[in-house]
């Protein structure tokens, strides 16, 4: 039997993304005073988008429970007896500790394994999708788990921030903290470390912020196993940045996401993403 993966919404798989690779995706909830909603699911991007812009509440949001991994677990344990657990890093979320204590519940019904990714966004989403591709191949539990490490240390995300208003707000600036209150006209770019926001470069502006996005997939050219581009508010420009790259590497899928609401929370109006993961056996320098 093929194994089941699971992930959780802050991988930033869109549904689409997630029914043609076969994962399911357990989704954090954002609030708006106390009204809540599931990301992605009881709450659209565009929706989401519009009510941080325009509305009065600021947004907060709370992990899954261990019984909403708990229900995936026994839905995907009705076609599988093995599943993979992919999830945010336990440093930015307690969504790991869900899926943990969630393992623990069911018991020993299900082989499972939970993996912290450490990582967020796409950077998460482009190593489940690798997973997937490989679990539809006919790879078992423990070498999916292993490919997935694997993966962890080629997986390549940055962040352009408009601002870190958000972030601040949210507790999440992580390494990135010292920049807090530093920047005004400069806007700040941004990476996973440790599991951690950290400061990868500033840039003067949101055209040189965007040519440093595209210098930096563009170095990984001819090594690179996914690429993904997704933004918050600005399409326009991730289009563009897209374009570039499908001009760049005409052979090479880009995947392409919106921000999820829980995640756009943090990153607020104006941020653009890239994810490079870096072909293996390539020697993927870390951003």
């Amino acid at each position: 039997m093929t194994v089941r993966i699971i992930t959780d919404s802050l991988s930033d798989l869109t549904k689409d993304l997630a029914d043609e690779f076969g994962v399911t995706v357990v989704p954090l909830t954002v609030l708006f005073g106390h009204e809540a909603y599931l990301d992605r699911v009881t709450i659209s991007t565009d929706q989401f988008y519009d009510r941080l812009i325009h509305g009065g509440v600021w947004p907060t949001t709370t992990q899954p429970t261990p019984q909403a991994f708990a229900e995936a677990y026994e839905k995907a344990g009705a076609e599988t007896d093995e599943i993979l657990v992919v999830t945010i890093s336990s440093r930015m979320s307690g969504t790991y500790q869900s899926a943990v204590s969630a393992k623990a519940a069911v018991g020993k019904k299900y082989k499972i394994e939970v993996i912290d990714s450490t990582t967020v966004g796409m950077g998460l989403g482009l190593i489940v999708v690798s997973a997937a591709k490989a679990a539809k191949k006919g790879a078992k539990l423990a070498e999916l788990a292993e490919m997935v490490r694997g993966a962890m240390r080629r997986s390549h995300f940055i962040v352009y921030f408009d601002t870190l208003k958000y972030l601040a707000k949210g507790g999440r600036a992580g390494k990135a903290q010292a920049l807090l209150g530093s920047l005004l006209s400069v806007k700040p770019i941004l990476t996973t470390r440790e599991g951690e926001m950290a400061p990868l470069t500033r840039a003067r502006s949101l055209r040189a912020g965007m040519e440093y996005l595209y210098n930096f997939v563009a170095s990984f050219a001819g090594r690179i196993e996914e690429l993904a581009v997704e933004h918050t508010t600005t399409q326009d420009e991730a289009d563009k940045l897209a374009a570039q790259y499908a001009e760049l590497l005409p052979k090479q899928r880009i995947f392409r996401s919106t921000v999820s609401p829980v995640l756009g929370t943090y990153g607020g109006p104006g941020a653009v993403a890239v994810t490079v993961l870096a072909a293996a056996g390539t020697d993927g320098a870390s951003a």
